[in-house]
Order: structure tokens, then C-alpha cells, then sequence
């Protein structure tokens, strides 16, 4: 058994230490929020927080995880998180969906760190986000309410 704080709860993990975060939190705690895309670390799909930090769920093996606290989609409950998410809302950023929570998981962290980023600041912290669907223009303009809205 290994043990993982994820979204603040101390989750017993019953699988090797090599399993990627991605597969534990998806095939084992029933948590879907964070996708698989790629499987290489290229896409973002699988984006979650390491210690407040955007980082790939897909190459991070659990037993490497340590005392980190681990934040997904589901757990993104701070003032940032709810802001992030009007403004995906408000802005109708979503098309099919399937990179956005990786995507908003990469805007809160961006927003933790530069409340009010530039478009370069933004483009700079999702590149390696990969949008199939292109929407990379409504997320811009969602994660510059997402600032507006957090004040």
C-alpha cells in the first residue's frame, strides 16, 4: 500500500510504487476528471498540482510522490479554482472537452503565481497544452476574467 494526499485526504493506494499518478487516480480511486492523452508528458490532458505546481500525471510515478500534496480537477476548490472555472463558463471556452481540465489546471496555477498575467505570461505557462479542438483564443481571454474575477 502506498500512501497519497490528494485533494487534502491521505488515499491508500494498493498498486506499485511505479504506477503513474494518472492510472492510480483514474483506474483506482474512480477519479475522472484528469484525462489520457498522450502518455508521454506532450499533451496536458493529465495536468494536476504537485505541491501547488502544474505537473504531468501521466509520468509521475506514485511511489515517487512522497509527502507531496497532490491537487486534481476535483479538488480545485480555492478562490482560483472557482474563478477559473466561471470564467471557462462564463467565455463558453469548452468545444469537446477533453483537454480542459488539464487546461484549467494549468490556468489556476498560472493565476496562484502572476494574478494578473500578460498574453505572453499565459502562453508561456500553457504551452504544452495541446487543444485539438484549437480554443487556445477563449482560454487566453478565460484566464484574463479568471484575474478580473479574483481581483
Amino acid at each position: 500500500m502506498i500512501s497519497v494526499n490528494i485533494n487534502g485526504r491521505i488515499e491508500q493506494i494498493d498498486a506499485p510504487p511505479d504506477m503513474p499518478l494518472l492510472l492510480a487516480l483514474r483506474d483506482i480511486l474512480q477519479m475522472r476528471g484528469s484525462k489520457y492523452g498522450c502518455g508521454i508528458s506532450q499533451c496536458g490532458a493529465c495536468t494536476v498540482h504537485v505541491d501547488g505546481k502544474p505537473s504531468r500525471g501521466c509520468q509521475l510515478a506514485i511511489g515517487d510522490l512522497g509527502n507531496a500534496r497532490i491537487t486534481t480537477i476535483e479538488g480545485l476548490n480555492s478562490r482560483i479554482g472557482e474563478a477559473v472555472r466561471t470564467a471557462w463558463q462564463k467565455l463558453d471556452v469548452v468545444q469537446c472537452g477533453y483537454c480542459q481540465s488539464g487546461q484549467m489546471m494549468s490556468a489556476a496555477a498560472l493565476l496562484a503565481s502572476k494574478p494578473k498575467p500578460t498574453d505572453k505570461e499565459i502562453d508561456d505557462a500553457m504551452d504544452g497544452n495541446i487543444c485539438r479542438c484549437g480554443t487556445y483564443l477563449r482560454i487566453r481571454a478565460a484566464i484574463h476574467l479568471a484575474a478580473e474575477l479574483i481581483g
